[in-house]
């Protein structure tokens, strides 16, 4: 008998630590930047997330924001970072003086909600106006954060560039420009960090990159260029051999590389015909996936082709099918893209759209600019999830064949989701423009009252 009970009580104690094991491994990860790891939108997390939640199933909390955005959540050290604004240029908000505008950086738990610092910046007088150029398609905070884990870094467009530590101080600074695109659109591509450089694309703000020392906000180089003009997705580092990478992006027309620690130029290759370039690029191994907007079509390219081709990457394929504003993501020798409605498969290796599915049910935005499902999908195991811009999440099972599982909604309110969902430790991050909505499985994650924190 005391055999026994010794038996189990060991079991107990190696069931508990391993326990504990797992959860410590959970909240190692990290949703660090615009579409989390190497900003590919695929979660690395070996939690499994649920296929179907509403108000009142798998929401593990959701807290009230300050204001609206566009820019996604990213996660690090339990933390959940966000930014949002006020004051001015609010839908329904009456209130046209542009000197109140507030531009807000907060940080989350991410197990409970709750709120753990919020810092703030107040707008630059030179601002687009919000009531008659397109910036009222998106708003004032529309680049997503990025964190080293020690500090976290964000760009506020003509207000400049900040850098907080993780627990709120104020570090620096930086301005980047002033300026506005020939449309007044503003931007949204997100800063990203290359070793001790925080690289930034101030394309509306003065038709530049730039490479910002990460510790003080010094400028250690810039890259200008009108071609930047009618850019707003965001670069991404690709290895190209154990001692080159490449700054990778699509701009209008055209897909660059460049040196990531001098901003110099080191290839360019006519990608497209269209004038607009809002999605980010996606990479496996030294290969380059990228589509583009009306008139633009995708293409693959091998960057390590560059040197015995006089320094000009080989194009691999061409596809004829255009992006709109979501990014594609990529799940083995699968490439998903949602536009218009419509999801669409390619075969990484040929190009060839392999199928297509209509999103069926799918609630428009309306308004001046039509539906503007600015949302990416992410991946997470086996399961592709979808946003749009009125709260529907499309999650499909992509293996062993496309299949989609459910439609889910958290809310019926008039709320806009813009930016694209995060994945960490087992939660699904979903920001709209009045909250932030945690989804998890309520078998593996205690489901908090949410009727405390929902107004």
């Amino acid at each position: 008998m005391r055999f026994i009970e010794r038996t189990m009580k060991i079991q107990f104690v190696f069931f508990v630590a391993l326990s504990v094991c797992v959860q410590a491994s959970s909240f190692a990860e990290s949703w660090s930047r615009f579409r989390g790891p190497s900003g590919l939108g695929v979660s690395t997390s070996e939690v499994r997330l649920p296929e179907s939640w509403s108000e009142q199933s798998n929401l593990s909390w959701k807290v009230p924001l300050p204001g609206p955005g566009a820019s996604s959540p990213i996660v690090s050290e339990k933390r959940i970072f966000v930014t949002c604004y006020s004051g001015y240029g609010v839908p329904n908000d009456t209130d046209r003086d542009i000197q109140k505008l507030r531009r807000h950086l907060l940080c989350f738990d991410l197990e409970t909600g709750e709120k753990r610092w919020q810092a703030s910046a107040g707008g630059s007088l030179q601002e687009d106006s919000y009531y008659e150029t397109g910036v009222s398609s998106h708003g004032y905070a529309s680049h997503t954060p990025v964190t080293d884990g020690k500090n976290v870094y964000a760009f506020f467009g003509k207000s400049g560039v900040y850098a907080f530590t993780i627990d709120g101080q104020e570090l620096w600074q930086t301005q980047v420009g002033s300026g506005s695109d020939p449309p007044k659109w503003g931007s949204s591509s997100s800063p990203i960090l290359h070793d001790n450089t925080l690289i930034v694309t101030a394309a509306a703000e003065s038709q530049s990159l730039y490479g910002l020392d990460k510790a003080t906000g010094a400028i250690v180089w810039q890259h200008k260029s009108k071609g930047l003009d009618g850019m707003w997705g965001t670069p991404t580092i690709v290895k190209v051999d154990g001692s080159r990478s490449d700054l990778v992006m699509l701009v209008a027309g055209e897909l660059w590389g460049l040196n990531p620690a001098t901003g110099e130029l080191r290839w360019r290759i006519g990608a497209t015909d269209s004038k607009q370039a809002y999605t980010s690029i996606l990479f496996q191994g030294t290969r380059v996936f990228a589509f583009s907007g009306q008139g633009g079509g995708g293409l693959a390219i091998d960057l390590a082709t560059t040197q015995e081709r006089g320094g000009i990457p080989e194009i691999i394929w061409r596809s004829t099918v255009n992006a709109t504003y979501a990014s594609p993501v990529l799940d083995g020798a699968r490439i998903y893209l949602v536009s218009r409605g419509i999801l669409s498969v390619f075969d990484s290796n040929s190009g060839k759209r392999l199928k297509q599915v209509r999103l069926k049910g799918a609630k428009e935005t309306g308004g001046p600019f039509g539906s503007l499902d600015y949302a990416s999908p992410v991946i997470h195991q086996d399961q592709l999830y979808y946003l749009n811009a009125r709260g529907q999440v499309y999650v499909f099972r992509t293996s062993p064949t496309l299949k989609l599982r459910s439609v889910n909604e958290l809310t019926v309110d008039r709320e806009m989701f813009w930016g694209s969902p995060a994945i960490c430790s087992g939660r699904l991050l979903l920001r709209s423009s009045a909250f932030l909505y945690c989804v998890a499985n309520s078998t593996g994650i205690h489901n908090r009252d949410v009727s405390r924190t929902s107004n």
